[in-house]
């Protein structure tokens, strides 16, 4: 797989040569420019995973550069940085479609995990789901299988991808529940638009509302700055909630209240701010016995689940293994250089005759 590019934009040759070190160091490849209107030009006209952009620059400022660039490539990811940081600076890039905020000089752990965040992104938005085969791409990104149960996947997802309805996908881990997602996002009217994914249960709850919700300086301690959250960040696209039923019953309120009237509150904030972003959730887990347990709200479970879609184990659909090993085989003979990796008929027998418990779910993830 090709290493992420990323575009460099920054008057300050010192600056500029140690943030490329910096990154360069991690894997990526780095562009520099040293003004806007040549970092415009390189972005149009380039294949770039991510831009980084200072804001005052010679030329064009980091402001109207990250407009145009929003202009003609909406799903590529900007991060502003500037020394000069405001209120409203913080607002206008985000307005303009800046995907993080960053003050100079920066903390290199936050930086790198700004970035790895942006290109991750980058990545979830550009790169096609395939449905029903294998590509011919042994790397692409596909949901394997034709059988029955799955072909009614797949034309749930071609019902529900053209409307504005909230979908909540369910099914075991490794059922491919991201890849749904993404591939509805993909055939939706908001396709253009930004595709923003966040693991609810990867993010202490102590965290997960700043991170949804965004949060104001001084809101707690090491608030430093203020923050936009992932809502402000989808603004327009898609916000995918993975593993909703890890979310903690006070999240659970703020986000009934966002789907219910369109609108959040940063944390520390007292500013009711519109938003416009369609909502897919997760889960792996019972959310009946959950709501029977007082753990998770019946009105929210309601609200998300307008359309649930539900993603069968391969226990439940071993006519797919023979695909599902043809594409692994494929793969990993291009990854491992072993061009006569193959696998025998009582073997694929051998396979389709296994329980495959939970941890096993069955799709491309």
């Amino acid at each position: 797989m090709n290493s992420p590019h990323i575009l460099v934009i920054e008057d300050d040759t010192r600056s500029a040569q140690s943030l490329e070190k910096l990154l360069r160091s991690q894997g990526f490849v780095v562009t520099l420019c040293h003004r806007g209107d040549d970092g415009l030009e390189r972005a149009k006209s380039g294949e770039f995973n991510l831009v980084i952009t200072d804001l005052r620059l010679p030329g064009l400022d980091g402001l109207e550069l990250i407009r145009q660039i929003h202009v003609e490539k909406p799903r590529l990811p900007m991060v502003l940085m500037t020394a000069f940081g405001t209120t409203e600076t913080a607002i206008e890039a985000t307005k303009f479609g800046a995907f993080e905020y960053i003050l100079k000089p920066f903390d290199v752990a936050e930086m790198l995990e700004v970035v790895k965040r942006a290109v991750a992104s980058s990545r979830l938005m550009s790169e096609r789901v395939e449905l029903g085969a294998a590509s011919d791409k042994p790397t692409a990104q596909a949901i394997i299988g034709n059988s029955r149960a799955m072909q009614s996947v797949y034309k749930e997802i071609g019902r529900v991808a053209g409307t504005s309805a909230t979908v909540l996908i369910r099914g075991e881990t490794g059922t491919g529940k991201e890849l749904v997602a993404r591939a509805i996002y993909q055939h939706s009217d908001r396709a253009g638009k930004p595709f923003i994914a966040v693991n609810c249960a990867a993010i202490p709850e102590t965290l997960l509302e700043s991170e949804l919700f965004g949060h104001e300086r001084g809101a707690f301690t090491g608030a430093d700055q203020r923050r936009i959250g992932r809502f402000e960040q989808a603004q327009g696209g898609t916000l995918f909630l993975d593993e909703i039923g890890d979310m903690t019953a006070f999240t659970q309120a703020k986000l009934l209240r966002v789907l219910q009237e369109k609108i959040i509150q940063r944390v520390g904030g007292k500013e009711s701010i519109p938003v416009d972003v369609r909502i897919i959730a997760a889960t792996h887990r019972d959310l009946e016995q959950a709501i029977t347990e007082k753990h998770f709200r019946e009105d929210l479970y309601y609200r998300l689940g307008s359309v649930v879609i539900k993603l069968p184990p391969l226990r439940e659909r071993t006519e797919d293994i023979p695909a599902l090993a043809e594409y692994f085989l494929r793969r990993f003979r291009e990854e491992l250089k072993l061009a006569d990796a193959s696998i025998q008929p009582a073997g694929l027998s051998w396979l389709q005759d296994q329980r495959w418990p939970e941890t096993f779910g069955g799709l491309r993830t």
